[in-house]
């Protein structure tokens, strides 16, 4: 996960706004940030970018707690951003909560400016 001194809480939205086994791209600064939900309505946000050619993982299937990369097909474990595997690499993830059905990303303090991007893939 990435580490932050200082971190707010930013709505991004509510479960039923991201498909089941889809994602929601949400923009902060030059980053965009991929927010999955799962079969089970977990949700895990990391930035949409899978570290091996930068594919758009927000693009990926979602599957067992992972997300494949639709570029090469490479599996990213939607907890801890990690390749799964023989595969090596990882991406940022971010803290996500859920408050009933809002969903609250975890941000830099200071960066709250967080735009939703209409990316819904599922």
């Amino acid at each position: 996960m990435m580490r932050m001194t200082g971190q707010e809480w930013v709505s991004i939205g509510t479960l039923h706004d991201i498909p089941q086994r889809g994602a929601r791209c949400v923009r902060n600064g030059d980053m965009t940030i991929a927010v999955f939900r799962t079969a089970d309505d977990r949700v895990f946000a990391m930035e949409d970018k899978c570290p091996h050619r930068a594919g758009p993982l927000s693009q990926g299937i979602v599957h067992d707690g992972c997300v494949t990369c639709p570029l090469h097909n490479w599996i990213i474990s939607l907890e801890t951003g990690r390749a799964q595997g023989a595969d090596e690499g990882g991406t940022a993830t971010f803290a996500v909560r859920l408050e009933g059905q809002r969903i609250l990303l975890a941000l830099p303090c200071g960066s709250a400016a967080a735009v939703a991007e209409s990316c819904d893939h599922g």
